[in-house]
């Protein structure tokens, strides 16, 4: 691991360590000033860490929550968390998150206690295992730099690891299709040691590149650069224990396009091949206007 993907796994953990202001108020850092906008990753991960710290034995099941304004990379943001419920199985929380005064995004939390139920869930697709697949971050080195097809963040280390099922820069990968399977791995997965921190990690990585699959069914026909993207809502639930410490199969696949809107799906497996958690966003995909 470089140093420069060592750091993005720190600092990422150092910002999910919320500054708590007063009661049901936390501030939280960015990971970055560099750029106009917030990844809408981080701002699911924070927020999910300040409803967690108003709880106590309790596992966040599911979250859905609306991206309202960009947020601005260059200042902290405030999170709000309202204490909907406290339930003997479920617990709701409602946090919103605040810039300059205003809300930039609201979700709404239910966590559970742990409890034995009926079990059953859809295989794992039929991919190649991650320690067949190179690095992104490697292959995209290695492709020009010009390329159109190429987005802005391919070439950056994130925090997570990223091998992706269909080689970047290769002719599967740029045919116009429904569907992108990626393995993840956060890179400082030693760091983790519970499991709230690792849900709140799977929170920050079901953004990655999320949108963006909506437009694959078209990058025959346009490139990135000219597309606006945005998230507008995004809903995660988490089935299982989440093992963050070990590489995810984070399947993505999109089923419909309208009104500059695409509706994205996506589900977590681990390399056993046992789903840990489904996702679903609804986006802006329009083209740029001049």
């Amino acid at each position: 691991m470089s140093d420069s993907a060592n750091h993005r796994s720190e600092r990422l953990l150092e910002i999910l360590d919320l500054q708590q202001i007063e009661q049901n108020l936390y501030l939280g850092q960015n990971e970055t000033a560099q750029g106009k906008r917030l990844f809408g990753g981080q701002v699911l991960a924070q927020a999910l860490t300040a409803a967690y710290r108003t709880v106590d034995g309790l596992h966040c099941h599911s979250l859905h929550a609306y991206f309202i304004r960009a947020g601005n990379a260059a200042r902290p943001v405030l999170y709000e968390v309202e204490r909907i419920r406290d339930g003997r199985s479920f617990t709701t929380r409602r946090v919103v998150a605040i810039q300059n005064g205003e809300a930039i995004f609201s979700m709404d939390v239910s966590f559970q206690v742990d409890e034995l139920g009926f079990r059953h869930a859809h295989p794992m697709p039929n991919v190649p295992l991650p320690h067949e697949l190179r690095d992104d971050v490697a292959v995209a080195a290695e492709i020009d730099a010009n390329d159109p097809r190429m987005g802005a963040m391919v070439k950056i280390e994130r925090p997570f690891e990223t091998r992706s099922v269909f080689p970047l820069g290769s002719d599967e990968w740029a045919q116009n299709r429904f569907f992108s399977p990626t393995w993840i791995r956060f890179r400082d997965a030693p760091a983790v040691e519970d499991q709230s921190l690792s849900r709140c990690l799977l929170a920050y990585a079901s953004d990655m590149s999320l949108v963006s699959t909506a437009s694959l069914p078209h990058q025959s026909d346009i490139t990135r650069d000219k597309l606006q993207m945005a998230s507008l809502d995004h809903a995660l639930w988490i089935h299982r224990s989440v093992p963050i410490n070990q590489w995810l199969l984070f399947h993505k696949r999109t089923s419909t396009a309208q009104a500059s809107r695409g509706m994205v799906h996506a589900d977590f497996y681990a390399e056993s091949g046992t789903l840990i958690a489904s996702v679903t966003q609804e986006g802006l995909v329009r083209i740029r206007r001049a």
